[in-house]
């Protein structure tokens, strides 16, 4: 299903629809300021669910918490002074950050690492989205592979899924190749499992976001990308 939207003034009956299927487990994707992304409520069990299968990533740093401002994260991360200051300056953008998960949050995310990559993006679908349903999103990028994903995740015959434990020790994430990106909304439409398209009308670049670690004490370019670094 798609919904055709304005971004900077999206209908709030097509906003209300949203933030309730959201609520009720489903999946939606809409742009943001690098490339399309699927997301489901944090406050939703199923969702969850749904989206980690869809995704079938079993590394935590692939999945990232859309939040409409700095307090938000803090309400799900811990931040010293120097993070926030740099979140800051480097916010909204096509920027994830890896922080230090509060304990509440690894409860809702079901994860077992203790970080969580969290992002502002400089796109008004998200905030708006955010702002209705008052709570972030749990996301993934979007992917051209996702297309054959139901029968594969089929496959895999898990319905539980959580991550396998990792190392605790930074490593380079993979950039996702561009051709897997998609452009236009309406190429989202056969994604297996997906509720709902917001489409804005608009091609993105096909870009994706910069990775930064912030959990061991140097901050650690993960993943290049949109967003420059060092700044």
């Amino acid at each position: 299903m798609i919904s055709y939207i304005v971004p900077e003034n999206i209908d709030d009956r097509i906003l209300e629809r949203t933030a309730q299927l959201l609520s009720e487990g489903g999946l939606v994707a809409f742009p943001t300021d690098t490339s399309w992304v699927i997301t489901c409520a944090l406050s939703s069990r199923q969702g969850l669910k749904k989206l980690r299968r869809l995704s079938g990533e079993r590394d935590e740093r692939h999945f990232t918490l859309l939040c409409n401002s700095i307090s938000q994260i803090g309400d799900y991360c811990s931040l010293n002074n120097s993070q926030f200051r740099l979140i800051k300056k480097l916010t909204p953008g096509p920027y994830v950050f890896i922080l230090k998960a509060l304990l509440g949050t690894e409860k809702a995310l079901e994860i077992r690492r203790k970080e969580v990559g969290v992002r502002i993006p400089a796109h008004p679908v998200a905030p708006a989205v955010i702002r209705v349903l008052n709570k972030p999103l749990y996301s993934i990028t979007a992917k051209r592979s996702m297309l054959a994903a139901e029968s594969e995740s089929d496959n895999l015959g898990f319905t539980e899924f959580l991550p396998e434990e990792t190392d605790s020790s930074p490593a380079e994430l993979p950039p996702i190749p561009e051709e897997d990106l998609f452009e236009g909304g309406w190429e989202l439409e056969d994604i297996p499992g997906l509720d709902l398209v917001l489409d804005s009308g608009e091609e993105l670049p096909r870009l994706y976001s910069t990775v930064l670690d912030f959990t061991q004490g140097d901050i650690i370019l993960l993943r290049p990308g949109a967003g420059p670094w060092p700044v």
